[in-house]
């Protein structure tokens, strides 16, 4: 296990929400371990990598060597590598899925004449309030989305265990969107942890409620504080759809880190993580 000092090395140096230990941990519970300068998590016989090198997250070379480390833990029989490209240790039945990170530079640049309409609108029939603790009108609103949508596993236990995340990461905080009556329409979660990087976790709406730009309203806040702290840009998570990556554009985000999951079993006994990576952390944001 690592020690306090280079987990705070790690988190503090993070581009990519997975390298953030604390919210990882919160949603897992895996042990991390440093192989090279990339952070793992290991859960049984399975190790998750996240092949970003802190001196340079697209340094393959870097990447690759932290893989050959992860490759030599005894006991490992299944390996998951995200990284900005295909491990070259993978094997040619290794399967692999692309996205790519979205990143708001900071200061934002000039927002739309759209985008400012909808957020002066939205200014009119809400507020923004702050603070680091879910209250029930959240759990209520999650609980909805788990009820009422069809997520993966891995995206329900990342959802459940926002209260989780709140609590383990002293750098999160929740923004969210009220109407003047004080119910909630909205609300998004960021993490600050990282030294020139703040994350964009997650966002949900009230669709009964939330006036047109409540999730925007909601973000604004987020970036806000990412100013105020001094942050170089936001990280906006992962394209998913087109759907996703224009609500990322619309803020004038751009495309800023390749992801490249690539998974593959190292032995034929089972791994025995039956929850964790099939739909990983900050993909379904």
């Amino acid at each position: 296990m690592i020690g306090p000092d280079r987990l705070e090395r790690v988190s503090a140096g993070a581009v990519v929400p997975e390298q953030v230990v604390a919210y990882v941990r919160a949603v897992t519970g895996a042990v991390p371990a440093l192989f090279g300068s990339c952070v793992g998590y290991r859960s049984r016989e399975r190790i998750v990598l996240v092949g970003y090198p802190l001196e340079d997250p697209r340094d393959e070379d870097r990447m690759s060597q932290a893989v050959g480390e992860a490759l030599s833990v005894p006991g490992v029989t299944r390996i998951t590598v995200l990284g900005p490209a295909r491990p070259r240790q993978a094997p040619p039945s290794a399967e692999s899925r692309e996205d790519v990170y979205f990143a708001l530079p900071l200061p934002a640049p000039p927002r739309g004449a759209k985008l400012r309409h909808l957020l002066r609108r939205a200014a009119r029939e809400l507020y923004r309030e702050e603070g680091d603790f879910l209250g029930r009108e959240h759990r209520e609103l999650i609980g909805r989305y788990l009820r009422e949508r069809a997520f993966a596993e891995g995206t329900r236990l990342i959802f459940e265990r926002i209260p989780q995340v709140l609590a383990a990461c002293a750098e999160a905080r929740l923004f969210s969107a009220r109407l003047s009556d004080g119910r909630l329409a909205a609300f998004a979660v960021g993490e600050f942890s990282a030294l020139t990087t703040a994350f964009f976790l997650f966002s949900f709406r009230n669709p009964e409620l939330a006036p047109p730009g409540s999730a925007d309203f909601a973000l604004a806040g987020l970036i806000a504080e990412a100013e105020r702290r001094g942050h170089a840009q936001v990280n906006l998570g992962l394209a998913v759809n087109e759907g996703v990556s224009f609500f990322k554009r619309k803020w004038g985000a751009k495309p800023f880190l390749p992801c490249v999951e690539t998974s593959w079993v190292l032995s034929p006994r089972p791994s025995g993580l039956g929850r964790f990576l099939r739909e990983r952390l900050g993909r379904r944001r």
